[in-house]
C-alpha cells in the first residue's frame, strides 16, 4: 500500500507541474519580443508563441532602386525576433524539464 500512496502523491505532483506549464505557455503568448536589423532600420515584433505581430520599417532604408536589400533586412529582422523567441521559450519552459533528461522537448 505503501506504494500506492508515493504512486499519488507523484501524480497530484505531476498535475501540479502541467497547470504550471500551461500557464507559462499562456505567458509566453503574451510576450513581445523585437527583433532588428540594420541597426533599427527594419524592427519585426513576434509573441513568444511566434506569432509576427508588428514589422516596422523606417522609411530612409526603403529604396526603389534596391528592393533585395529591404527583403534580406526584413529576413533578418524576422530570424533575430524568432531566435529571441526561441531562446525565451527555452529558458521559460526548461524550467520543467530540467533533470528530466528529455532532449528536444521544446
Amino acid at each position: 500500500m505503501r506504494g500506492m500512496g508515493n504512486m499519488q502523491n507523484m501524480m497530484k505532483q505531476m498535475q501540479k507541474m502541467q497547470k504550471k506549464m500551461a500557464e507559462a505557455q499562456e505567458e509566453l503568448g503574451e510576450k513581445r519580443i523585437e527583433g532588428s536589423a540594420g541597426g533599427g532600420m527594419v524592427t519585426v515584433v513576434v509573441t513568444g508563441h511566434k506569432e509576427i505581430v508588428d514589422v516596422v520599417i523606417k522609411e530612409e532604408v526603403v529604396d526603389p532602386e534596391d528592393v533585395e536589400m529591404l527583403q534580406d533586412l526584413v529576413l533578418a529582422a524576422t530570424n533575430d525576433a524568432l531566435k529571441k523567441a526561441d531562446e525565451l521559450t527555452n529558458s521559460t519552459m526548461g524550467q520543467f524539464t530540467k533533470g528530466l533528461n528529455l532532449p528536444g522537448m521544446f
